[in-house]
């Protein structure tokens, strides 16, 4: 059976949700960041870039949720456009546009805004900047197009979902009414049956809450560096 190494935030999300959408058989093997599971011996060796998701089939081990939304649905042959140049060719470059944009400006955007120390004012102004300027992006495809590849559902909107889920702390909480259509497009992913099943899984499984030093210690092993230069 298919094991998905899980923390609930967005990436390990988008495959809980593919899988789900799917009906794929799959344990959860959770993965608690904040307890620095992520930082452990046995857990570098499937994914050596320390991040969740990480997903093991049989003998396979794949890790980046991107990869592992382009393994899953190379296997399943589910939530893919038409095999030809011009719609596969749409689906990468905006699956793409999710893995280099708003995924790293996003969580950017969070990391300077709720965790950074001051001085901060021009680290925020340009992951702010640049997140909005995703999601306008976005927000104008959503006018157009039902979902991100027109009518029909797929994976790149599997790998949006749990990031529109997040942009009240992304960019702030009035953020939906500059982005209407990109709030339509969260409400009605999130009002399907395989997306409630995938948010469930952080409440059935028990990740560390509070943002204690050890925590944040977990989650940003850098700030180590500069305690060690200040000593």
């Amino acid at each position: 059976m298919i094991k998905l190494h899980f923390h609930p935030t967005p990436n390990p999300f988008k495959i809980a949700l593919y899988l789900e959408e799917t009906g794929t058989p799959y344990e959860v093997v959770p993965v608690d960041t904040r307890k620095g599971e992520q930082h452990t011996a046995d857990y570098k060796k499937i994914n050596p870039n320390s991040k969740t998701p990480t997903l093991q089939d049989g003998d396979i081990t794949v890790f980046d949720s991107t990869a592992i939304l382009l393994y899953l649905s190379g296997k399943t042959g589910q939530f893919l456009p038409a095999n030809n140049p011009k719609d596969r060719g749409e689906m990468l470059q905006w699956l793409m546009f999710i893995a280099t944009g708003i995924g790293p400006y996003c969580g950017q955007s969070v990391h300077f805004k709720h965790f950074a120390p001051e001085p901060k004012e021009y680290a925020v102004n340009r992951y702010d900047f640049e997140a909005w300027r995703h999601w306008n992006i976005i927000e104008e495809r959503l006018g157009t197009h039902k979902y991100m590849l027109g009518d029909t559902y797929g994976i790149v909107d599997m790998a949006l979902w749990p990031w529109a889920r997040m942009i009240p702390r992304i960019l702030n909480e009035d953020a939906f009414k500059s982005l209407p259509n990109v709030k339509r497009f969260l409400d009605e992913v999130s009002e399907r049956p395989a997306a409630k099943r995938a948010l469930a899984l952080q409440t059935q499984h028990e990740f560390k809450t509070t943002l204690d030093d050890d925590a944040l210690k977990a989650m940003f092993p850098s700030n180590e560096r500069l305690k060690k230069a200040g000593a």
